[in-house]
């Protein structure tokens, strides 16, 4: 005999249906697009107008981590008794910008939920919101700090190539990559506060381990075990395209856009799984 019997009229729980779960996370936020386009802007006044150097932040940051790879990139020469000529500089520089931006995303998005308990408790409103907003607002950095790059590119003497047009493309897969892990982090960080700290170790180690400030080939038949990273084949290939005008590695490019859209399926799911309970553990 059964345990448990249903009741008449009843409804079976329905099974997840992850496409349906992306499309509906789709329209809520179309729907919200405005309150979103207003924690963005909040995001980036916060960030902004309320500090003494207001819009220089978007370079000194960016500057400061391509500052550092050149030097890490000419101490690896001197050491291997080699020159650093100005396209390994400017390849560098491609990298590096691309690295901040994913750093500054994932380190406010996974505190974005933490930071606004008060929106999070008292109101309904889709909660991926919070997350996404910490990654749009961090393009207005990458944008002021891109113009920035592109003149020094025009002045090292890179020029146009017919590959460019794979740019944008890669840089919508950053982004998606980014989101999802950011909606990922931001949720279990809300029921487990040390997750913030784990993520600013992990981000601080994490560029070593990246292809930012070397290129993978670097590690010789090894290069795989660096290429892993969905973020690393993203950088080499804008470095490939950019500096060296050459076309991306399709393989590479491909595991990445898998990883990223793969990514944001799951992240979605888990967010709108934890979502009811987000109340509680505040």
């Amino acid at each position: 005999m059964e345990s448990a019997r249903a009741q008449p009229g009843a409804r079976p729980e329905p099974k997840p249906d992850q496409p349906m779960e992306m499309i509906t996370a789709l329209r809520e936020l179309i729907k919200c697009k405005d309150l979103l386009y207003m924690i963005t802007l909040r995001e980036i006044k916060v960030k902004y107008v309320q500090s003494m150097m207001g819009f220089l932040w978007a370079i000194l940051m960016p500057m400061l981590v391509i500052s550092a790879g050149i030097l890490v990139r000419v101490v690896m020469a001197h050491l291997s008794n080699t020159r650093v000529g100005l396209s390994e500089i400017a390849s560098v520089s491609v990298k590096s910008l691309p690295w901040s931006f994913f750093v500054a995303s994932i380190r406010f998005a996974t505190n974005s939920l933490v930071a606004d308990t008060n929106l999070v408790t008292k109101i309904y409103f889709p909660r991926e919101i919070l997350p996404l907003s910490s990654v749009l607002s961090q393009l207005v950095d990458f944008a002021v700090a891109s113009v920035v790059l592109t003149v020094f590119l025009i002045v090292a003497g890179v020029g146009v190539n017919v590959y460019l047009f794979w740019v944008p493309y890669l840089l919508v897969i950053m982004f998606i990559f980014c989101t999802a892990l950011g909606l990922l982090l931001a949720a279990t960080n809300l029921f487990f506060r040390d997750v913030k700290y784990i993520v600013e170790v992990f981000l601080t180690f994490a560029i070593f381990f990246t292809p930012v400030f070397y290129d993978a080939k670097i590690a010789g038949r090894w290069e795989w075990l660096l290429l892993i990273n969905p973020m690393a084949p993203i950088l080499e290939n804008l470095s490939w395209i950019v500096v060296y005008g050459q076309p991306p590695d399709y393989f590479w490019m491909t595991y990445s856009s898998l990883m990223a859209v793969g990514g944001l399926v799951v992240a979605v799911h888990v967010f709108k799984k934890l979502e009811p309970k987000f109340a509680e553990s505040v």
